[in-house]
C-alpha cells in the first residue's frame, strides 16, 4: 500500500523519493534470537456476566472456556465463576488468576480446569485486571478500548501451539549506569517501559541490576531511546544500521535530484495511517519505516539533519500509550532545546500527530544545513556529538554553555574542594570514566562530554561535595578536555619522603583513628603518614626492638 502510493507521484521530488525507497537496502538481523510461548488454548473471559457469555459463544473452538463474572449476575454457562476481586499475572501460556471470595483466595485455573494457569485472557472489564499500558502477549483488555472486541475474537483462536517472538533488545551491563558498588543511579529505562518488562533487581548488599523479561517485552523502544549510554539498544535492526539506512536513503534521494528532503519516521504496524499522512504531505517527505517510533534515538535524528534532511518528523497518534508519548515528547523537547540554542527552527525535529492533519498542514522546514557528513562513527553519544559539532560550525550557538532541563543526560560535575578528601569513591562508580584520576597525582579529573548525569558519583561521595548541573557545552575543546576539578599537594612519606596519598586523606584518617585501640600510641598513628613499604619496615623494626610489640599487630 505504501509502495503503491509512492509510485503515483509524478513530481521530481516524488520520483527521487521512489528511487531512494527502492534502492536503499536496509540491514536487518536475518536470524534474531527468540523466546518461545506454549499455548494449549485454555481461555479465560473476565467481565460482566451478560457480556462474557456473549463473547464465549464466538470462541467455541478453544480447548476450554472459563468465564469469570465480576458483577455477580447469574448466567447459564457451565463454566461460570464469580469473584469479589481478581489478580492476573503472566503472559501467553502462563496466566495465573487469583480470585477472592469472602476473604478466601484461590487459583481459578486449578479449580476450573485442573491446571496451574490459563493460556489466554480476554478481559472485558472497564478497569482491566492488568495495568501495563502495552498488554502482554495473550492478554486482551478489550474493556478499556484497545484492542477492539472483533479483532480480539479473530486473533484468539489462532493462539494454540508454539509461538516464537524476537528478543527485541540487547543489554550491555558494562555500559549500564543503573548501579555500581551498591549505589543506584540511572533509572531512565525502567521509567520508560510501558510494558512492565524492565525492572531493577537486587539490593544494596548484593548489588542492583537491570533485568529485561523477554516474554513481557513488546519491542516498543522507549527504553533504548531513553538510555544515554546505549547499554540497552534495539536489536531489530541495530541502531547504527538504522542510522546508516537513513543516511543512505537521503544520499540516494539527492542522487536522483530530490530537494529539501523531510524524514518521516513511521511505525511498520500502522501502514494505513502512514499512507494517510503521506497523502496530506508534499512529495519531499520520505517515509522511514521502523518497528516502533521510539526505537531510534536523538543521535539518529541529528544524523539525518547533517546528511541533507531539512526536518525529522514522527508519524504519531495521540492514542498511543501515555508512557510512549511522554518519552517521545521528552526526547523531542530535548532535541528542540539544542536546536534553539543554535538558532535553528525547533520544528526541524517534531512530532506529527496524525489527528492534527485534519486541522491543516503541519509546519514544514526548508532550511538547508548544506552538510553531508555520511556515516557517523562511534557509539550513540559519539555519533550525536559529531552531528551537533557539525551544526555548531555552521550555526554558531547563542551561548557556549546553556543550562538544560532536569534529567538531561548532558552536563557538568562540580566539586566543593575544601571538603574533598580524594577518596575516589566517585571514580569507582562512574560508568563512563567521565570522572577519573591519572594515577600520578592526587587529583580528580572530569570530561564533560562523557558525563551522562546518572548521579552515581553524587550518591557515592561520603563527603557530599559533588553537585551535578544539567547543561550543554558547545565548546568542543573544553567539553572533550579532561579538566581538574580538585587537586591538592601529595602527602610525603615521613620516612622516605615519597609522595603517596592526598594530604587531606592522611589528616582525616589520623583524626578519626586517634584513640582507637589499635592506634593508641604516636608510633601507630605516625605510620598512617608513611607509604606502604615504609609502614611495613617500621612495624618490623618496632618488633625487633621490643618483641612484645608483635602482640599488637
Amino acid at each position: 500500500m505504501l509502495k503503491q502510493l509512492l509510485e503515483q507521484a509524478t513530481t521530481a521530488n516524488g520520483k527521487a523519493r521512489l528511487y531512494a525507497f527502492d534502492n536503499t537496502v536496509e540491514l536487518t538481523n536475518l536470524i534474531p534470537p527468540t523466546v518461545s510461548y506454549e499455548s494449549g488454548g485454555n481461555t479465560l473471559i473476565v467481565g460482566p456476566t451478560t457480556i462474557i457469555e456473549s463473547a464465549a459463544q464466538q470462541l467455541s473452538q478453544m480447548k476450554s472456556l472459563t468465564l469469570l463474572s465480576t458483577d455477580g449476575e447469574k448466567g447459564t454457562h457451565s463454566q461460570l465463576y464469580y469473584a469479589n476481586s481478581v489478580e492476573v499475572t503472566g503472559f501467553l501460556g502462563t496466566f495465573e488468576v487469583i480470585i477472592e471470595n469472602n476473604l478466601l483466595r484461590s487459583n481459578l485455573a486449578e479449580v476450573a480446569i485442573g491446571h496451574d494457569c490459563f493460556d489466554v485472557v480476554l478481559d472485558l472489564c472497564l478497569n482491566s485486571c492488568m495495568n501495563e499500558e502495552v498488554p502482554v502477549p495473550g492478554y486482551y483488555p478489550v474493556g478499556r478500548g484497545y484492542p477492539k472486541l472483533a479483532d480480539a475474537l479473530e486473533e484468539i483462536p489462532t493462539l494454540m501451539g508454539t509461538f516464537d517472538k524476537p528478543k527485541f533488545f540487547r543489554l550491555d551491563t558494562d555500559l549500564c549506569a543503573h548501579s555500581s558498588r551498591g549505589v543506584k543511579g540511572c533509572e531512565r529505562c525502567v521509567d520508560a517501559c510501558p510494558a512492565g518488562a524492565l525492572t531493577s533487581q537486587g539490593d544494596d548488599k548484593s548489588g542492583h541490576h537491570i533485568e529485561i523479561n523477554p516474554y513481557l517485552c513488546q519491542g516498543v523502544g522507549t527504553c533504548a531511546t531513553a538510555c544515554p549510554t546505549e547499554a540497552i539498544h534495539y536489536a531489530l535492526p541495530n541502531p547504527d544500521d538504522t542510522q546508516k539506512f537513513i543516511e543512505r536513503t537521503l544520499a540516494n534521494y539527492e542522487k536522483a535530484g530530490g530537494q529539501d528532503p523531510i524524514v518521516l519516521i513511521c511505525s511498520s504496524r500502522h501502514e494505513s495511517y502512514n499512507v494517510m499522512a503521506l497523502r496530506a504531505l508534499p512529495d519531499n517527505v520520505i517515509p522511514i519505516v521502523v518497528e516502533e517510533l521510539p526505537s531510534i534515538g536523538i543521535d539518529t535524528w541529528f544524523a539525518a539533519l547533517v546528511n541533507g534532511a531539512t526536518q525529522v518528523l514522527f508519524a504519531a497518534s495521540r492514542f498511543m500509550p501515555p508512557t510512549i508519548i511522554r518519552i517521545l515528547n521528552n526526547e523531542v523537547s530535548m532535541a528542540q532545546e539544542l536546536l534553539s540554542q543554535l538558532g535553528i527552527q525547533k520544528e526541524c525535529i517534531d512530532i506529527l500527530y496524525l489527528e492534527s492533519l485534519r486541522e491543516g498542514p503541519p509546519t514544514l522546514c526548508t532550511d538547508s544545513f548544506d552538510l553531508a557528513l555520511g556515516d557517523l562513527e562511534g557509539n550513540k553519544r559519539q555519533r550525536l556529538f559529531t552531528a551537533l559539532d557539525a551544526l555548531a560550525i555552521s550555526r554558531i550557538p547563542v551561548e557556549n554553555v546553556v543550562e538544560l532541563s532536569a534529567n538531561a543526560p548532558y552536563g557538568s560535575v562540580e566539586c566543593e574542594s575544601k571538603d574533598c578528601t580524594l577518596c575516589m569513591s566517585c571514580v569507582a562508580v562512574c560508568p563512563t570514566r567521565a570522572l577519573h584520576t591519572d594515577g600520578q597525582s592526587p587529583s580528580l579529573k572530569f570530561v564533560e562530554q562523557d558525563c551522562i548525569q546518572c548521579g552515581l558519583c553524587e550518591k557515592a561521595c561520603p563527603e557530599n561535595v559533588l553537585t551535578l548541573t544539567p547543561r550543554f557545552n558547545w565548546d568542543k575543546e573544553s567539553r572533550q578536555k579532561a579538566t581538574i576539578i580538585h587537586q591538592e599537594k601529595a602527602a610525603e612519606c615521613t620516612r622516605c619522603h615519597k609522595p603517596f596519598a592526598p594530604q587531606s586523606m592522611i589528616d582525616m584518617l589520623q583524626s578519626k583513628l586517634r584513640g582507637h585501640s589499635h592506634f593508641d600510641n604516636e608510633a601507630a598513628i605516625g605510620r598512617i603518614a608513611m607509604c606502604e613499604d615504609c609502614r611495613v619496615i617500621d612495624m618490623f623494626e618496632s618488633m625487633a626492638k621490643d618483641p612484645t610489640n608483635q602482640l599488637k599487630y
